[in-house]
């Protein structure tokens, strides 16, 4: 009897024991299952979204998978450079943001078709990336890059990350997976090009600046010509008006203006011809 008592009661502490409240934090989805205790195969018990626990029950598991966006980083340099479509040998990176959809039947599918394990953090996103989106991402990305002539890139990020990802989503399109954005950048271009475009921007600038200074040069000239044009003009016109008649009246309204003045002294001198002064003793006639 007291054999009986001690095997229900150790029954009951492996029950006890057995039992778990597997927790799910905020920016993740718990996959929860049921272990069974020795032999039979893991069942399916529910999705959590976290924050979130399933309560106390008999072994229960969550596997916990991040929904929140992560970033892939590519490099396409050194060895792995690429050919434009000019055959210019150009370095770049590509950028993937993508996440894993929150939703019950995503959270199961990506467990049970796209689990490749946990990495050094405990994380199941980035080692599904590796396996299934990488090789993929990556070929896309040259693809499109290498449409275009190598210097025309820079100029075509927009478009080029666009189509990369339209593709890429269409891609993962009934996978788990949900695409946020695609970006290429980092545009590396062999030193000799970089040099003869320097150059080019270098004499590009200088010609630029030499052509303002030729307006600025032919600007102050057309001014020279319209300031001699208006001098002469006013010289033309100052000729024509300027008769011995009116320059008689002119001396005679100096002459008054004098006389009016009260601080002024007046001395009249005969003249001659031509206005010169006469010099001698003019006898009264």
């Amino acid at each position: 009897m007291k054999k009986l008592k001690a095997g229900m009661v150790a029954a009951a502490c492996l029950g006890v024991a057995a039992c778990s409240n597997p927790v799910t934090d905020a920016g993740f989805a718990g996959y929860v299952n049921q272990a069974p205790m020795v032999f039979g195969h893991k069942k399916f018990i529910e999705v959590q979204v976290g924050p979130a626990s399933t309560g106390l029950n008999w072994r229960y598991f969550v596997s916990n998978i991040s929904i929140t966006p992560f970033t892939a980083d590519e490099q396409f340099e050194g060895g792995q450079s690429i050919l434009s479509k000019d055959n210019l040998k150009i370095g770049f990176a590509a950028h993937l943001i993508f996440r894993v959809n929150s939703s019950a039947e995503s959270i199961k599918e990506f467990i049970e078709k796209y689990n490749c394990g946990v990495d050094k953090n405990g994380d199941y996103v980035m080692p599904a990336y590796l396996q299934f989106i990488k090789e993929q991402f990556r070929t896309i990305a040259r693809d499109e890059v290498q449409k275009y002539n190598g210097l025309d890139i820079k100029d075509n990020i927009e478009p080029i990350s666009n189509s990369i990802q339209v593709r890429v989503t269409t891609y993962l399109k009934d996978s788990p997976f949900v695409v946020t954005s695609a970006v290429i950048g980092n545009i590396q271009y062999p030193e000799e090009v970089e040099q003869a475009v320097s150059k080019k921007l270098a004499t590009t600038q200088i010609l630029e600046r030499t052509k303002m200074e030729i307006a600025v040069t032919q600007a102050q000239a057309q001014k020279r010509v319209a300031e001699a044009q208006g001098i002469a003009q006013a010289m033309q016109i100052i000729n024509n008006q300027l008769s011995p008649l009116y320059l008689q009246h002119e001396a005679v309204e100096a002459q008054r203006l004098m006389v009016d003045s009260p601080n002024h002294t007046t001395i009249y001198i005969p003249v001659g011809t031509m206005g010169v002064p006469q010099v001698g003793v003019i006898e009264n006639k």
